[in-house]
């Protein structure tokens, strides 16, 4: 397993760059909402003021329009909310650092099916008015599908296929993908990654 390398991020290496301007360029949403005890406002300031960034109350309202919430919710505690509800909470706070990248590790894997369309379709919506670049990764090779973009698979560590996913499962040159798509291969569990940055 290759576990050496370089990530490069706008043409700069990461490794030379701040961490705090590492962790305002990537925003994160975990499988679970990360969120603190305190009101969806709260949370969704907390990335600017830390990194000490204009943000406004018109701000906040946007943020949260955006994700789909109304505006009554700003002030609510993060707790009195849905998961699906607090995941969107999450987005908007990731999205308030204003990354270049954002990356969802599993965000619809503990939702209900309802939950998921509305994840899925408001990401789709981000990363079409924002230009944010998405790194999605999941276990649903359906949910890659209905994305259709570049996809890489992920078998034990190491990168098994890359391209676009409807054409990776359409493909009949490779034994080991296949029986990954038809889950027939003995191995631990693979995972998909779905990165959306060319917005096809």
């Amino acid at each position: 397993m290759v576990s050496t390398g370089t990530i490069h991020l706008e043409g700069r290496d990461t490794g030379s760059m701040e961490a705090t301007d590492l962790r305002r360029r990537i925003g994160m949403v975990f499988q679970s909402p990360a969120l603190l005890p305190l009101t969806v406002r709260g949370n969704i300031e907390l990335g600017p003021k830390l990194h000490k960034q204009p943000f406004s109350d018109q701000d906040c309202e946007s943020l949260i329009q955006k994700v789909g919430l109304p505006l009554t919710y700003l002030n609510r505690q993060t707790e009195t909310l849905s998961v699906g509800e607090q995941q969107r909470v999450a987005l908007a706070q990731a999205l308030a650092n204003e990354p270049r990248i954002l990356m969802l590790d599993e965000p619809t894997s503990a939702l209900d099916p309802t939950a998921v369309s509305t994840i899925e379709r408001l990401v789709q919506s981000l990363h079409k008015e924002l230009e944010t670049a998405i790194l999605w990764v999941t276990h649903d090779i359906a949910q890659a599908v209905r994305f259709n973009a570049r996809t890489l698979v992920l078998i034990d560590g190491e990168i098994l296929a890359q391209g676009n996913i409807r054409e990776l499962m359409e493909s009949s040159d490779n034994d080991t993908l296949q029986k990954f798509f038809q889950g027939k291969l003995e191995k631990e569990r693979p995972m998909t990654q779905e990165g959306a940055s060319d917005g096809k």
